[in-house]
């Protein structure tokens, strides 16, 4: 018994398909997260936590700054980090043509 599930109708093999932009689509947004998460750790750990003595020496409308990014500036940045995700994954989307657009350019 033959595995027909490689043949086609006409009884020769399948063509195989190019699947190469979906590695290089996976390369672009790894690589996106990986920059954005190296931001969210520095300010929110390395700003908030290792740094907060020193930066707590400046002092912004009376507050200290080291405690500002401990209790704000990390969740501040990460909101920002979620909206340049989202925007720049658009264009990526956009790039290699699985955007979520019809034809006029507007969501779908």
């Amino acid at each position: 018994m033959a595995d027909t599930a490689y043949e086609s109708t006409s009884g020769g093999a399948q063509p195989e398909q190019d699947n190469s932009w979906r590695e290089r689509y996976w390369k672009k947004n790894l690589r996106l997260m990986i920059v954005l998460l190296a931001i969210w750790f520095t300010v929110s750990f390395g700003f908030g936590v290792l740094l907060i003595e020193p930066l707590n020496a400046i002092e912004i409308l009376g507050f200290p700054l080291g405690l500002w990014f401990a209790q704000q500036g990390s969740i501040y940045t990460f909101v920002i980090l979620i909206l340049v995700y989202a925007l720049w994954m658009d264009r990526i989307d956009d790039e290699f043509g699985v955007s979520e657009r019809n034809g006029d350019g507007e969501r779908a």
